[in-house]
């Protein structure tokens, strides 16, 4: 240890003695610091406590020596008033709380100190003398604000947090932000939990249209994110991430050094890895000058199509340095735009559905964008006979009540084993070839704004041609081909096409009824997903929002809520279960803020099953609930009470094999005994949420009506609805 100094230069700062939050301990501090000069250096010594682990001392002079030049440097020291060494002392200590009755270190002002060759500073401050404080400094401006700056300009308007140790700028920098841009900051909202913070921004950006921003905990943060960031990837939803990454820097050479044992642990070879699969963009901040520039870019690739997740991470020492303020021309930074196909490819197109006698199109996402489903029905009453099957299921692509739904089916159709002509536009999964397959003469077309697929390994379609488009403006101009060509029109116009449309009229009445008669409730008052969706759908708002997570009862709950109103069918993007608790709440956050402010939004009804309910962690899911007011109804449950999908597949690749007759418990995906799920959510809530639970068809509506009342009251209603799998 360093030989204390004398009393003149011994700094106390006793507000230091609470100590630091890492994300798992809490690490106490050093009680005292004590600054010892040096010709050319301030050391900060300790006395800490064995756990305070990280913070190492640089090697000092003999004591001797160092004793000497201390009356040489005293007056250097008596200079500076008590106050200015006190938060010289408190901003040295990367993360520190100010002492009390200093300001804290995101304050900052020019010192008044002239520069001198042998200008005296503190290890681990900026060796810029401006960056010496004076308490009265509000004026600090560091990569960190700079971030929430370059978020805030760019349209980002929530942030999702779970913050560490890595943070200690990004603390300062919301604390400052918060008080002094009231209005002009992105609103922090603490999560938990990685997933559930994912989600929330996922559902947000999905209901909005606009990029939300997610903030996370070095590595193992990063590594939260896990499903959720999937999600966001294949379900095309922008969400910037920022991590921090463990200092580089260990005995205090920078404003940010390594303070901590965890520090260390935390320290891998290449962070942004962990993610980098599945964002369209990764990069490390490197410096505070061009971290707008890299915040836009960053967000240029989450907004450009296919859209997604992108990530960034900064070092403490990185986001705690001082810059000058600055800001870019956000005109400049917008996102790369889709055009649309060449003429050829319209006409190629357009005369393809015109001579087929079962044209289809199939689509998966393409809804995403609100304006699609009215210029798709537009295509379809002017190509009569043409249908839609949606495989993907994520968005509301076309609406129930038009003759030519046909539906969510995953791949598998007989509409797609007798078209003739067939357009596949914004689809992933348009079929799968080990169950259903086109004819073999068949025509078909693929538009998308991800033709290739890039980021899947394996993916091919039989298309005779395939274009890089926005969907929208593909399928508008082939709209306006067929109505602009006389000889279209006149072919159109024949009594061919009237007796499609009739014949197309009465399928889709006849789908309609036998749809309604799968869910009638068995004589014992047991029943499916389908009568509960069918149930909701009458006593809910008809503009309610719907937040699915039905896995393998997806397509019963997709026939009988029956949407039809573009953006009010949201379901998770990709196959990382747990999306919808967080989702569900971005969702309602995002629709009240589009409506004037909290509560103002559109109904929003969350339908999950039981165990992709545990998926997503209900603990946050509904503390943050409570803690934001976010109210909404949620209603899971399915019997038997397990994993239905890896029965599925199970019987796909094995439909005689032992499993096939094996129970749950046998092929241990049965969640015997049943959660109180309900009361898992109201737990969470601190016993403010509205629980019930329905067994029998005969309450289903008594139950569900008290729900929505409660919900429209302002208070979220979890309820344990009891349904029988495959209907």
């Amino acid at each position: 240890m360093l030989p204390r100094a004398s009393a003149q230069a011994r700094v106390h700062t006793p507000g230091l003695a609470a100590g630091f939050k890492s994300r798992r301990t809490l690490y106490p501090l050093a009680r005292c610091f004590s600054v010892a000069a040096s010709p050319r250096r301030l050391y900060l010594s300790s006395e800490a406590s064995p756990r305070a682990g990280g913070y190492s001392r640089p090697r000092p002079r003999s004591a001797t020596k160092l004793e000497k030049s201390l009356p040489s440097r005293r007056s250097k020291l008596s200079s500076w008033s008590q106050p200015q060494i006190r938060a010289v002392a408190t901003r040295s200590r990367p993360g520190s709380a100010a002492a009390p009755g200093v300001n804290s270190p995101i304050d900052r002002q020019k010192s008044t100190t002239p520069a001198t060759t042998n200008t005296t500073i503190l290890r681990g401050a900026s060796t810029n003398t401006s960056a010496a404080s004076s308490p009265s400094d509000n004026k600090m401006y560091t990569t960190s604000f700079a971030f929430f700056e370059a978020i805030w300009e760019a349209g980002v308007t929530h942030c999702f947090v779970n913050l560490g140790s890595d943070h200690p700028s990004i603390i300062e920098a919301m604390t400052k932000g918060q008080r002094e841009k009231k209005g002009n900051f992105p609103r922090i909202i603490t999560c938990p939990n990685e997933m559930v913070a994912m989600s929330m921004a996922d559902g947000y950006a999905r209901q909005s249209g606009k990029p939300q921003a997610v903030i996370v905990h070095v590595d193992v943060g990063t590594q939260g994110l896990g499903a959720a960031v999937h999600n966001a990837s294949m379900g095309r939803a922008p969400v910037l991430l920022f991590a921090g990454l463990s200092p580089f820097t260990q005995e205090g050479e920078m404003r940010g050094s390594r303070t901590e044992w965890i520090h260390w642990v935390q320290d891998v070879p290449d962070q942004k890895q962990i993610v980098s699969q599945y964002c369209r963009y990764a990069a490390e901040l490197k410096t505070g000058k061009n971290v707008k520039q890299m915040v836009n870019r960053a967000l240029q690739f989450a907004r450009s199509a296919p859209a997604g997740p992108a990530y960034l991470c900064g070092a403490r020492e990185v986001m705690e340095e001082d810059v000058e303020p600055y800001s870019l021309d956000q005109s400049l930074w917008e996102p790369v735009e889709l055009g649309g196909l060449p003429a050829r490819a319209v006409r190629d197109v357009a005369e393809a559905l015109l001579a087929a006698e079962e044209p289809l199109v199939v689509t998966g996402y393409a809804g995403r964008n609100r304006a699609f489903p009215p210029a798709l029905v537009e295509l379809c009453d002017t190509v009569k006979g043409l249908r839609v099957l949606d495989t993907g299921g994520s968005d509301m692509c076309f609406p129930a009540d038009h003759p030519g739904w046909l539906g969510v089916k995953y791949g598998s159709d007989p509409a797609i084993r007798t078209a003739d002509a067939i357009l596949v536009v914004d689809c992933d999964v348009p079929w799968i070839p080990t169950q259903c397959r086109p004819r073999a003469d068949a025509r078909i077309f693929h538009v998308d704004s991800d033709p290739l697929k890039q980021m899947m390994p394996l993916h091919y379609m039989a298309a005779q041609k395939r274009w890089k488009a926005d969907g929208l403006t593909a399928v508008e101009q082939v709209t306006a081909y067929l109505k602009g060509s006389s000889a279209a029109q006149a072919r159109l116009a024949g009594d061919a096409y009237a007796r499609r449309w009739a014949a197309l009229q009465e399928s889709h009445r006849r789908k309609l009824a036998e749809i309604e008669a799968k869910t009638r409730p068995a004589d014992d008052g047991s029943f499916g997903a389908g009568h509960l969706s069918r149930t909701l759908r009458e006593l809910c708002p008809r503009d309610t929002i719907w937040s699915i997570e039905a896995v393998t009862c997806t397509g019963f709950v997709h026939d009988n809520i029956q949407a039809t109103l573009p953006g009010h069918w949201i379901n998770c993007g990709g196959g990382g279960l747990g999306w919808s608790g967080g989702g569900t709440l971005g969702i309602k956050l995002a629709t009240d803020a589009e409506h004037g402010g909290h509560g103002r939004g559109k109904f929003v009804c969350q339908i999950v099953g039981d165990g992709t309910y545990l998926f997503s962690v209900p603990g946050s899911v509904y503390w943050i609930a409570r803690r934001r007011n976010i109210a909404g109804l949620a209603n899971r449950r399915i019997l038997p009470p397990g994993w239905n999908a890896p029965r599925k597949s199970l019987l796909l690749v094995h439909p005689d094999g032992e499993g096939s007759r094996a129970s749950n418990e046998e092929i241990n995906i049965s969640f015997e005994p049943s959660p109180d799920y309900a009361g898992i959510a109201k737990a969470a809530a601190g016993g403010d949420l509205h629980a019930a639970r329905v067994d029998n068809a005969a309450d289903l509506e008594r139950v569900l009506k008290e729900a929505i009342a409660v919900v429209e009251g302002g208070q979220s209603a979890v309820i344990d609805v009891k349904v029988m799998n495959g209907c």
